[in-house]
C-alpha cells in the first residue's frame, strides 16, 4: 500500500512565511508529507514548474442571499462554490441574513437549507445581525457562536439593515462576552440618503450617481465612528472592503490608539473606478457595489495599503446579479433611479489571478505576502487555522496549483458563476490557477471540474487568533 493517498510532485510551494520546492504528499485528506522524493501514491499530481500555493479562503462571499422584494442574487451555492474552486479557492464564508423579524436560529437553519450538500469548496457562514432584540443579544447569538458561527457583520447603512450606534455597542458587547469577532459595513446612511434624495430631485438619477451618492467623507466618518465603537466596547473588529485612503488613515489612527482594527480591502478598489459606471444607458450598473470604486489615487492608496501590511485581508466581496434581468441590475419598469439597482458585483472566480497578475507579477507584493493575505490571514481571523490557511503537516490538503505563465483575458464566457456578466471583461492576466485540491480531493484538474457538488463541507469555526484571551 502507498504511503500516500496523493502526491503532488515538485512543484514550488509557498506559504505564508516560506517558499521551498518540494513534494506535498496527502492522507486522509491532510497533509502528511513535505520533502523531496516523498515516493509512491495512489495518485500523482505533476507540479513542476508550477507554483503550489493553500486555497484560496475567500471570506467576504455574498451566496443566496435574500435581496429584497423582486430581487434575486444570481449564484446559488451549487455555482457560486463552482466558480470559487475554479479560481483557486478550496473555502469560502458566506454571510446568512438575519431578516428583520426572524430570529437567528430560523435564518442558519434556513441557509443551511440552501447549502448542504450543493458546495464543491468548504464553507462556513458569518451572520449579519440585522435585528438585535434581546432574545437574539441574550439567547441566540451566544448560542450560534457557541456552535461554531464564530464571526458575525453588522451594516451602518442599508434600509432594513443598519443599526444604530446603540445597537451596535450592545452587539459588540456580545462579542466581548463571547470571544467572537465582529464585521462592520462602514458608511454614514444619512448622509447616503441626504444626498440620494437631492440628486433624484435634481433628475440625477442614472447609475453613475450611485457613486455620487456615497462619497469618501460618508466612508470615512462610518470608519471612524465603527472604530470609537470598538474603542469603547474594547473589542477588536474588520472594517470590510475599504475603499480609499482617508478611511485607511482612520484605521491607522485608531490602531496608534490602541484599537485592534483589522481591514479589508476588495479587487474593484484596486482595479476599477467611478469612471466605470458612466457607461451608455444602464451599462454602469455593472459596477454598483458599495462603497463604490473612487478614483486613481484611491487605488494607488489601497495598493499602498496592501504593500505596507495595513490590509489583513484581500476578498472578494462577490455579491452577484445578472444584468440583463428585471431581477437583478436592470431593475424594474418604474424604478428608474441608481437607489433600485442592487448593489453587488460578481469576483469569487478572478479575485486571485487579479492579485496575483496585479500584485505578484508586477513585484507591487512577493508569494508569502499574496498566501497571507489571500488565505493565511482569513484562516487565522475566523477560527479556521491551523487547519486552514497553509501547507502544513496535519493541515487539510487544500491546494491550489498555479500555472504563472498562462496570461489571459478575463471573459464572462470562460467564468463559471451565475451571472451575466464580470466587471473585469477584458482585463489581461498573468498567472491562473489551473488544478484545485480540496481536503485532498481533486475539485479541479487542468481546468476541468472533476467532483461532483457536495465535495465541500460544513466548517464549525474556532475563536479568531486576533481576538484576545
Amino acid at each position: 500500500m502507498a504511503a500516500f493517498d496523493l502526491i503532488v510532485r515538485g512543484g514550488t510551494v509557498a506559504t505564508g512565511a516560506d517558499v521551498m520546492t518540494c513534494d506535498v504528499g496527502v492522507k486522509d485528506g491532510r497533509i502528511a508529507g513535505l520533502g523531496l522524493d516523498l515516493g509512491a501514491a495512489d495518485t500523482v499530481v505533476d507540479a513542476r514548474h508550477k507554483l503550489v500555493l493553500p486555497g484560496g479562503i475567500d471570506s467576504h462571499v455574498h451566496i443566496a442571499q435574500p435581496s429584497g422584494p423582486d430581487i434575486v442574487q444570481s449564484d446559488d451555492f451549487e455555482s457560486g462554490t463552482r466558480s470559487a474552486v475554479f479560481g483557486g479557492n478550496t473555502t469560502v464564508i458566506p454571510f446568512c441574513l438575519q431578516e428583520r423579524g426572524q430570529g437567528l436560529r430560523q435564518a442558519i437553519k434556513d441557509y443551511h437549507a440552501k447549502a448542504d450538500g450543493q458546495c464543491y469548496t468548504d464553507y462556513g457562514f458569518h451572520l449579519i445581525i440585522s435585528d438585535p432584540t434581546p432574545t437574539v443579544l441574550g439567547q441566540e447569538l451566544p448560542a450560534a457562536i457557541g456552535d461554531g458561527y464564530s464571526s458575525f457583520k453588522v451594516f451602518m447603512t442599508y434600509e432594513g439593515l443598519a443599526l444604530t450606534d446603540e445597537e451596535i455597542l450592545k452587539v459588540m458587547t456580545v462579542a466581548k462576552d463571547t470571544g467572537a469577532l465582529v464585521m462592520v459595513h462602514a458608511e454614514n446612511y444619512d448622509i447616503i440618503r441626504y444626498l440620494t434624495a437631492k440628486l433624484e430631485s435634481e433628475g440625477k438619477i442614472a447609475p453613475q450617481f450611485h457613486a455620487t451618492s456615497r462619497p469618501i467623507p460618508a466612508e470615512r466618518e462610518a470608519t471612524h465612528r465603527a472604530c470609537t465603537l470598538a474603542e469603547i466596547a474594547d473589542v477588536p473588529l474588520v472594517i470590510v472592503h475599504v475603499s480609499n485612503g482617508e478611511a485607511i488613515e482612520e484605521i491607522q489612527r485608531a490602531r496608534a490608539r490602541g484599537v485592534k482594527v483589522l481591514a479589508e480591502t476588495c479587487p474593484q478598489y484596486l482595479m476599477l473606478t467611478a469612471k466605470d459606471l458612466e457607461g451608455l444607458n444602464m451599462e454602469g450598473a455593472k459596477y454598483v457595489c458599495s462603497p463604490p470604486p473612487r478614483d486613481k489615487p484611491s487605488q494607488d492608496a489601497c495598493w499602498a495599503g496592501i504593500q505596507r501590511g495595513i490590509f489583513d485581508f484581500y476578498s472578494s466581496d462577490h455579491c452577484p446579479f445578472r444584468y440583463n434581468d428585471e431581477r437583478g441590475k436592470l431593475v424594474p419598469k418604474g424604478r428608474t433611479s441608481f437607489r433600485w439597482v442592487p448593489n453587488g458585483i460578481p469576483g469569487v472566480e478572478t479575485r486571485l489571478p487579479i492579485l496575483f497578475s496585479e500584485g505578484v507579477m508586477k513585484k507591487r507584493i512577493d508569494l508569502s505576502h499574496f498566501v497571507r493575505i489571500t488565505a493565511t490571514n482569513h484562516a487565522k481571523a475566523y477560527g479556521l487555522y491551523p487547519r486552514k490557511g497553509s501547507i502544513a503537516i496535519g493541515a487539510d490538503a487544500d491546494i491550489a496549483i498555479w500555472d504563472p505563465t498562462i496570461t489571459r483575458t478575463i471573459r464572462h464566457a470562460d467564468l463559471h458563476d451565475g451571472s451575466d456578466y464580470t466587471p473585469y471583461e477584458g482585463i489581461a492576466v498573468t498567472g491562473w490557477p489551473v488544478t484545485t485540491i480540496v481536503r485532498g480531493r481533486v475539485v479541479v484538474q487542468d481546468g476541468v471540474l472533476t467532483a461532483e457538488k457536495g465535495t465541500g463541507s460544513f466548517l464549525k469555526r474556532g475563536k479568531s487568533a486576533f481576538v484576545p484571551e
